[in-house]
């Protein structure tokens, strides 16, 4: 059976605008957009709702706006709500290591922006849910 056929999909729509943003906190709607494979009225309504629920602030820059990520929140599920977002970046955004280019604050109330601060609140890489840990 084809994936799209049943409606639904890993990651939603929020986590792919959310992890779009950490790769390019400079991005344009539009390029948000094309990057998740939906409109641009829904990366805006998605944005919205990422500032709203605190994950997430926009700075004018002229014509441009620039994003900085708030990873002191958790994830907003029931069942992940102890797990970071911080996590959920680190583990998609990332893999190299490398984190140039991206902008995070390491609190929701916090106003200053700096790159590679993605990481748990204790520092240590948190496991997606339902895996097991294991030391490298």
């Amino acid at each position: 059976m084809d994936g799209q056929a049943s409606g639904w999909s890993f990651p939603t729509n929020h986590a792919r605008v959310l992890l779009a943003i950490a790769r390019d906190p400079a991005a344009r709607l539009r390029d948000l957009a094309a990057a998740c494979h939906i409109t641009e009225r829904t990366v805006q309504d998605i944005v919205g709702d990422l500032e709203e629920g605190g994950y997430l602030s926009r700075e004018r820059h002229g014509r441009r706006t620039r994003y900085t990520l708030r990873l002191g929140g958790t994830l907003r599920h029931p069942a992940e709500a102890h797990l970071p977002v911080s996590g959920l970046l680190e583990l998609n955004t990332f893999p190299d290591g490398s984190r140039e280019g991206a902008a995070h604050s390491g609190s929701p109330s916090s106003s200053s922006s700096r790159p590679g601060a993605a990481g748990s609140r204790s520092g240590r890489r948190v496991p997606p849910a339902g895996t097991v840990a294991r030391k490298v």
